[in-house]
């Protein structure tokens, strides 16, 4: 499952505040063609066969072709150096609770309402 942290919610969340809709934060991940994961994320709106996250107040959404390549991902905002702030794809097993899509519920979060504290 993907996964998003707190400090990264927090940013989001932060960067949509100009927008008038909720925040609709797109995560995708391909292989280059010299065979490396390359990750990249957007605002955008929903489409049909999108799996949807909802955690911390965002709505993640992954294409099909992107599920396989995020699973056990986690997208953080973390502070690289003092004062230079950067967000980050973490492949790891062992990842904070993950947020739950719509169909179910885990690790504490509500089916629509987003992660509890």
């Amino acid at each position: 499952m993907f996964k998003l942290t707190p400090a990264a919610a927090g940013q989001i969340l932060q960067s949509a505040e100009v927008q008038d809709d909720e925040p609709a934060l797109r995560v995708a991940a391909k292989i280059d063609d010299d065979g490396e994961l390359v990750y990249g994320m957007g605002f955008d709106e929903e489409r049909e066969q999108d799996m949807v996250i909802d955690c911390e107040g965002v709505q993640v959404l992954i294409s099909p072709r992107s599920m396989t390549l995020l699973e056990n991902t986690t997208l953080d905002f973390v502070e690289l150096k003092p004062g230079e702030f950067q967000f980050i794809f973490m492949r790891d097993d062992q990842a904070p609770p993950s947020c739950a899509p719509r169909t179910g519920g885990c690790g504490g979060c509500g089916s629509r309402g987003g992660c509890s504290s």
